[in-house]
């Protein structure tokens, strides 16, 4: 079967996109993770969840890069009389290596599943055969245990006063690791990993940490249990709890997103807006409309009550459908208050536009017929 490409799999992916393609960063704009980051982090105000996803995976990441970097070292750098002395690690790097290209080639199949099982294993097995010493690769034997750099993209947004809590910074701008490390071209060492983990646990897992997520009890301890106890740091500690903070991101907040983002491209404060304009501009048609009638104004002087009509008509309609027709018709979004992005995502596109075209005939309908109506109505002396 053949390999698609990012512009191939967009255009032939006629429907909405999966979590997982907004998490995996397969999608644009305004169904992109920087769009769902906003979304979770001011209406949704559960952030914490995804940055919780976010940093797993950096830290799935980290564990990759590692174990690269330490097949490399091995095959160049290492003896071979080195070599035989370990070599049930050697076959486990092997397999690893052998299996990492299968699975960043198909991110979407198996092979990633069981390539992250067998990194897991692999650390496992390191770390009972180090005895509490700390391996990696043979040019970073002098990294010392050091902070995770976790710097913020250039698109993220900042804190907003909206959102609950500090925004901290996450993984999304970058797929690379990125460390304080001293070593020779900032290669990951195994405190990094082991700091990557701790920090994970100290933020979002332990009770009352800074950004504490609710997980069930039994796997809140079996995680404190394997990193705290048993001194793990290997991936796989972590999988239940990112499969249930993802179900429960699928399950709560995504419907949400997609229908807010992909059939709509207004934020909830100028769908509010919009519905004070919109009754305001209304009442102001009505009440001058009366007037008029009763007043016996000439109708050409009623013609100005296409004005406040039009204007209610259209803020109205937007804020039914939460859609702003000509940005719709422009092809942009706004993401945050009065900021607005440009549509990329194609399937997107077209939805809005047709969802553009109702709202259209619905306001242009309401308007005329409105006007129509106060214009040509006889005055009360007729």
């Amino acid at each position: 079967m053949p390999i698609l490409t990012g512009d191939q799999e967009l255009e032939q992916r006629n429907r909405l996109p999966t979590l997982m393609e907004v998490l995996g960063r397969r999608t644009l704009a305004p169904v992109d993770l920087f769009s769902f980051y906003i979304y979770m982090r001011d209406q949704q105000r559960s952030v914490d969840y995804l940055d919780f996803w976010l940093d797993v995976s950096q830290h799935m990441s980290l564990c990759r890069h590692y174990v690269r970097e330490l097949r490399r070292s091995m095959l160049v750098e290492t003896p071979d009389m080195e070599k035989a002395t370990s070599k049930r690690s050697s076959a486990l790097l092997e397999n690893f290596g052998e299996s990492l290209g299968e699975a960043e080639s198909h991110p979407s199949s198996n092979e990633k599943r069981s390539s992250e099982q067998r990194l897991s294993a692999f650390l496992r097995h390191q770390h009972k055969d180090s005895s509490g010493t700390n391996q990696s690769p043979a040019h970073s034997m002098t990294s010392q245990h050091s902070n995770m750099n976790f710097s913020r993209p250039s698109h993220e947004p900042k804190p907003s006063p909206h959102s609950e809590g500090p925004t901290r910074p996450s993984f999304m701008g970058s797929d690379q690791p990125q460390t304080d490390s001293n070593s020779p071209g900032h290669t990951v060492a195994r405190q990094d990993i082991k700091a990557s983990a701790e920090k994970i646990l100290y933020t979002f897992i332990l009770p009352g940490s800074e950004r504490e997520i609710v997980l069930p009890q039994s796997m809140l301890n079996r995680i404190i249990h394997s990193i705290e106890e048993e001194g793990r740091d290997d991936p796989e500690v972590f999988d239940d709890a990112k499969d249930y903070v993802f179900q429960a991101m699928e399950r709560d907040a995504f419907p949400g997103f997609l229908q807010a983002k992909a059939l709509g491209n207004l934020v909830p404060l100028s769908v509010l807006i919009r519905l004070i304009i919109g009754l305001a501009s209304l009442m102001a048609g009505f009440w001058g409309g009366f007037f008029m009638i009763l007043r016996s104004i000439p109708r050409h002087t009623r013609c100005w009550l296409i004005l406040p009509f039009t204007i209610g008509c259209y803020f109205l309609v937007s804020y039914q459908y939460k859609i702003d027709v000509v940005a719709a018709y422009l092809g942009f979004s706004e993401y945050t208050f009065m900021s607005w992005a440009r549509i990329r995502e194609p399937f997107v596109r077209k939805l809005l536009l047709t969802r553009a075209m109702m709202a259209s005939l619905m306001f242009v309908a309401a308007a005329v017929a409105l006007s129509v109506l106060f214009i040509f109505v006889p005055g009360a002396d007729f």
